[in-house]
């Protein structure tokens, strides 16, 4: 009986842990909005998920991290601090914070970027450059550098310094993009620059680096900012265990870009930005140390502002509103042929959304409302929706764990339940 009691208990145990599985970085496990999350809800009340939770924030546009079933998030205290929070899951009552100066002022105010944990650790990079390394049983700073002002003494940024820290093996790397560096590699547990690259073409953008498959071998991507009237951005793939450039592509320009490639596959990557950016496809092949990069093609039937397009079952999936066009949802083929667009209504004014079950959830980033759809390509599918948060700019990223989804906006972050 003993022996079947403590088996039975262990039993349990696992079960509860591996069912709270992690949304460690921006953009979620695999850094691409898509989560493994199964059994979602298909339909809601007529009031809509219930709401777990409603924590007030600062302004601003950071997402959440969650490991263990603790949530993360590195939000900002007006215009003098940053304060990296870490609230229960289940509760949203606040476990413990760090508070640190970072004094100045910005363009659309508040914080920026998703935290990203590794281990023990926690990594942050806050809207004037400042990268911590915190510990998450100490919960105090570990190391701290500044990606922008250990390498250049100039204003930062318009709108700020916009970096999702990268973990790479023993590394974190994240974009500079100053006049002395592009993008910079530490190390993840000393803080010591392991390399730091040249710096990249073009102008400074709000694009993190993200890692893609070529030829079998890792490339680090990043894509710079062009000019106003056009030209002068880059997409670049570099060595991400030395930031040696392998390859460049300049047949694509956006003003102000903000999401990164999105892997297609074989090579394939998927190029996107607003203002009037548009879309395109490039395929880059390895031949031994050398690479080539082919453009498939260009579209200005799809282009999205502030979230990376997201590939399901051969189609892509993005929020195609931006400052000059009102495209809505948009699904287009990988060939560049558009399925549908749900235009101004919804509009998905740059809202975050991710896929997760087979559906996207995905809020308007301008009236607060949550959409349930099913994606397909033979027109737009909305399976529910409800109005759940309250001011414009709800353009944070989401994050899905254990059925728990975290929306945020100008004011405050949310839990809803949606399993």
């Amino acid at each position: 009986m003993k022996v079947k009691a403590t088996l039975t208990v262990v039993v349990l145990m696992v079960t509860a842990c591996s069912s709270l599985a992690d949304w460690p970085q921006y953009l979620g496990p695999d850094r691409n909005a898509i989560s493994p999350e199964k059994e979602l809800l298909r339909s809601w009340p007529d009031a809509g998920p219930k709401v777990l939770w409603t924590i007030s924030l600062g302004a601003g546009y950071g997402g959440a991290a969650v490991s263990d079933g603790k949530v993360y998030v590195l939000d900002r205290i007006g215009n003098e601090k940053d304060i990296l929070r870490c609230l229960d899951l289940v509760t949203g009552k606040e476990l413990w914070s760090y508070t640190y100066d970072a004094k100045g002022r910005v363009s659309h105010p508040g914080s920026r970027s998703t935290p990203t944990i590794d281990d023990n650790y926690i990594y942050t990079c806050g809207s004037f450059g400042d990268l911590y390394c915190f510990d998450k049983n100490t919960h105090k700073p570990v190391w701290n550098k500044n990606v922008w002002k250990d390498y250049d003494d100039g204003n930062v940024p318009r709108w700020a310094i916009s970096q999702n820290p990268l973990i790479y093996g023993d590394s974190v790397i994240l974009a500079s993009q100053t006049s002395k560096a592009g993008v910079v590699a530490y190390d993840k547990l000393t803080g010591k620059v392991k390399w730091a690259s040249p710096a990249l073409p073009g102008r400074v953008g709000y694009v993190s680096p993200a890692i893609v498959k070529i030829g079998g071998s890792d490339n680090l991507v990043m894509i710079t900012a062009g000019s106003r009237g056009g030209g002068g951005g880059a997409v670049v793939g570099m060595r991400p265990k030395s930031g040696k450039r392998l390859w460049i592509y300049e047949g694509w320009s956006c003003q102000i870009p903000i999401a990164n490639v999105t892997e297609i596959g074989d090579g394939r990557l998927f190029i996107t930005g607003g203002y009037k950016a548009g879309s395109a496809m490039i395929e880059v092949a390895k031949n031994g140390d050398a690479y080539t990069v082919n453009e498939l093609y260009k579209t200005d039937d799809f282009g999205t502002h502030v979230h990376p397009a997201i590939l399901y079952k051969g189609h892509l999936y993005a929020h195609c509103t931006t400052n000059t066009r009102r495209d809505g949802m948009v699904c287009m083929d990988l060939d560049g042929n558009v399925k549908w667009k749900t235009g101004r209504s919804p509009r998905f004014d740059k809202g975050g959304f991710i896929l997760a079950d087979g559906l996207i959830l995905s809020v308007d980033g301008r009236d607060g409302i949550l959409h349930l759809v099913e994606p397909g390509p033979a027109g737009y599918k909305e399976l529910a929706k409800a109005k759940l948060l309250g001011t414009n700019e709800c353009w944070g990223p989401l994050a899905l764990v254990d059925g728990k989804l975290l929306i945020r906006d100008q004011k405050q972050m949310r839990c809803v339940v949606v399993r």
